[in-house]
């Protein structure tokens, strides 16, 4: 068989390169629509805190957080998916070298909290307790606080006790709500009418007394707890994120790496790198269809001159 028909048949055989690329391909793709939803998430929330003047401050301010958390995801994702369709060899290294930096921050901020794990618990509930001072005036922070009091059964950051720092709820405050906590942080009945004064005249009082009335452990304690009983399902969460970026598939044959590399450093490269590092030890075609269509007819004529051998 001649030398250009050898050649041809073995890149035609070439699996790895495919899987590979669809890997890429479906892994951008899915953190691309999500990117696209948080966004959307972001900015309607934006648009709804705006219409009730509520606070500017960027931590209070979720829907801030949503849309540059959306702009990240979207634009970084984006570019994968045009990389590894298009066969681009420097936006494939952009998302590279980006899909690197966001992995080292990730794991960094990680140990860090993980170092300081009393001092971030800290971090967290004085700003859970800034947020409670201007509760009735960020609807943002109002309906998350809700939400996890109500889903977590909790109360305030630290303990029941936090909510002595909004205004209305003050001891000292004229009015009903004073010394109470919200209707969220009440013990729930199904088999009782609902009351949604539950709360009254219960900041004052010893938890012993209280707790059969309202939640009295803090919602930080409550989402941690709730963190490491779940611990499979954030596992599998993370490894979801992480793992496309480390994955070594057994397919990667050692031809199909950068030529004058050892083999077992192809092993080594994530899966950005190692799309990477074949497309540029291979002639580009183009789009993933012109490598089907090689499977699917089998081996023929290259249809551009191939790269000389080094």
């Amino acid at each position: 068989m001649p030398r250009g028909d050898s050649e041809q048949v073995r890149y035609c055989a070439r699996l790895s390169y495919l899987w590979l690329k669809f890997s890429l391909i479906v892994y951008s793709t899915v953190f691309w629509l999500i990117g696209a939803l948080v966004l959307s998430v972001g900015i309607y929330a934006e648009v709804e805190r705006q219409k009730y003047k509520t606070l500017e401050s960027a931590f209070l301010a979720p829907a801030i957080i949503l849309i540059l958390l959306g702009v990240i995801m979207f634009i970084v994702s984006f570019i994968g998916v045009l990389a590894s369709l298009r066969d681009n060899l420097c936006l494939l290294q952009a998302f590279m070298y980006i899909l690197g930096i966001c992995l080292i921050i990730e794991l960094i901020g990680g140990v860090v909290a993980l170092i300081f794990r009393n001092q971030t618990i800290d971090l967290l509930n004085d700003n859970i307790r800034r947020g409670i001072e201007n509760y009735y005036d960020d609807l943002d922070f109002k309906n998350i606080m809700d939400f996890v009091q109500k889903e977590f059964k909790c109360c305030g950051g630290e303990d029941y006790r936090d909510w002595s720092k909004n205004q209305y709820h003050d001891c000292n405050a004229p009015g009903p709500l004073a010394c109470g906590v919200p209707y969220t942080c009440c013990v729930r009945n199904t088999t009782e009418v609902i009351n949604t004064m539950c709360g009254y005249r219960t900041i004052d009082k010893e938890r012993l007394s209280v707790q059969d009335v309202i939640y009295v452990r803090g919602c930080t304690n409550a989402v941690l707890i709730w963190f490491m009983d779940n611990y499979t399902i954030m596992a599998g969460l993370l490894l979801g994120i992480l793992l496309p970026q480390l994955l070594r598939p057994k397919t990667l044959e050692p031809d199909l790496t950068v030529p004058g590399m050892h083999p077992a450093s192809a092993f080594a490269l994530p899966l950005p790198w190692r799309l990477c590092a074949q497309m540029s030890a291979r002639p580009a075609l183009g789009f993933i269809w012109s490598d089907v269509a090689c499977l699917v007819r089998g081996p023929r004529p290259p249809l551009i001159k191939r790269l000389s051998p080094s």
